[in-house]
């Protein structure tokens, strides 16, 4: 997948009948199971984990399948409407001290079977698709033992008082967005405490890229951060601890540019924050969360269109997904060794016989010129990047806008076509 940059089983077959038969096999293969596929996640992350503090971060992303009333291939509701499809909750590692991927640990994916009939409130935690958040932290924790440090990052959905509760440990951090004005041990509440803060700085940030119609830009922000003690909810379980302290950050935007809604962002963590510096660290980690929206949006429409795919039957799709978001993963460590930061092989995405394509598809997109030249090492991920980004447009000038992953899209799609005519070189036609 990551080499065809597709999910298309027609396309990865080659054409060939005996391998798409293979393909099918191994999707409908019983002894194939998802829950497999998923351990199969963090096999690379966990010794690529080895003495770092990693950024774990985690988020859920739908994926919408073209259906019809009479054939829902055993998809069930998603999102608003009449939708139909399934979900992908992931985690996805970063070393703390550069941002650069170091894979997946974890996750779920699934699909709806139906209406709950039971209130959400009235139903124990293990019987909600909330959950995940915990069990896939829990996950983390297995997966990322030999880190020194693991910092697990969300947005507003994980905020969770059994999260709060159950899941820190030493060396196990949570950071996540605030989704609610939560009541203080005190009696005050969450929200006018933080706001009575004292204001601790302004510094002007750079709000990353997150798509083609939400162009990056910077925003100046105050910042404020000081220490709470969250109150265990009514209606909670009540073996959870009755009260946890932990950190409030609060960044807010006061001008904003016309027509933008203002930056305001409530950031609750177990690290403890002492300083302003150690504050702006707590933002610029949870600014890095939108690295695993470029997972989501690889794996989708801007990439492998796993929604596009026809396979028949929701048990297989399911499969088709836990791999996909694997190759996803793979692309966009490809995506992040374009600037030189990775130091993976270029192996890890490339069959011996595309690393010898490679190389001599690299004599050719080189320049004459020193700024024109492949900078990375050799082999490296980073050199391999060079060259795809170079097959998919982009110009290799460092001045340039930096390729992003509809360029290695492609890029793959292009070298695909070239790695393909490289193994035929030596076929004699009668």
């Amino acid at each position: 997948m990551v080499a065809h940059a597709t999910v298309c089983a027609r396309r990865l077959a080659g054409g060939c009948r005996a391998q798409l038969v293979r393909y099918g096999r191994f999707l409908a293969n019983p002894n194939v199971t998802v829950a497999a596929l998923l351990d199969g996640w963090g096999e690379q992350t966990a010794r690529a984990a080895t003495r770092r503090h990693v950024l774990a971060i985690q988020d859920t992303s739908e994926v919408h399948f073209r259906t019809t009333e009479g054939r829902r291939r055993g998809l069930g509701e998603v999102g608003h409407g009449n939708i139909h499809g399934l979900l992908v909750h992931a985690m996805l590692a970063l070393d703390a001290a550069t941002g650069s991927c170091l894979g997946l640990v974890g996750g779920r994916v699934w699909t709806r079977s139906g209406p709950v009939k039971v209130t959400h409130n009235r139903r124990a935690l293990a019987d909600k698709e909330s959950e995940r958040w915990l069990t896939t932290a829990g996950r983390a924790k297995e997966v990322l033992a030999a880190a020194t440090m693991v910092t697990v990052i969300a947005d507003r959905e994980s905020d969770l008082y059994a999260e709060w509760a159950m899941v820190p440990a030493p060396n196990f951090h949570i950071l996540t967005r605030v989704m609610q004005d939560r009541r203080l041990a005190n009696g005050a509440g969450l929200y006018a405490t933080g706001a009575n803060f004292q204001e601790a700085d302004t510094r002007t940030i750079v709000l990353p890229r997150r798509g083609p119609h939400e162009p990056g830009r910077t925003a100046r922000l105050t910042l404020r951060f000081g220490t709470v003690v969250l109150k265990r909810p009514r209606g909670s379980a009540r073996d959870l601890l009755p009260s946890v302290r932990l950190t409030l950050v609060e960044v807010a935007e006061h001008d904003p540019p016309a027509g933008i809604e203002p930056l305001h962002w409530r950031l609750l963590t177990t690290h403890d924050v002492t300083s302003v510096d150690a504050a702006w660290q707590i933002v610029a980690w949870y600014k890095l969360r939108w690295i695993i929206e470029q997972l989501f949006r690889i794996l989708k429409k801007h990439g492998l269109q796993l929604e596009d795919s026809q396979i028949a039957s929701a048990e297989r799709l399911l499969k088709l997904a836990t791999i996909a978001t694997k190759a996803a993963a793979l692309i966009l460590q490809l995506v992040q060794a374009r600037d030189g930061r990775s130091a993976e092989p270029a192996s890890l995405a490339f069959t011996q016989e595309e690393m010898a394509a490679l190389e001599a598809v690299n004599a050719q997109v080189e320049g004459k010129t020193e700024k024109q030249k492949n900078p990375h090492t050799r082999r490296g991920l980073a050199w391999a990047a060079w060259i795809i980004a170079r097959l998919g447009g982009w110009d290799g000038y460092c001045s340039s806008r930096p390729p992003g992953p509809i360029t290695f899209k492609h890029g793959l799609e292009y070298f695909r076509a070239l790695a393909t005519g490289w193994q035929l070189r030596n076929v004699c036609i009668p």
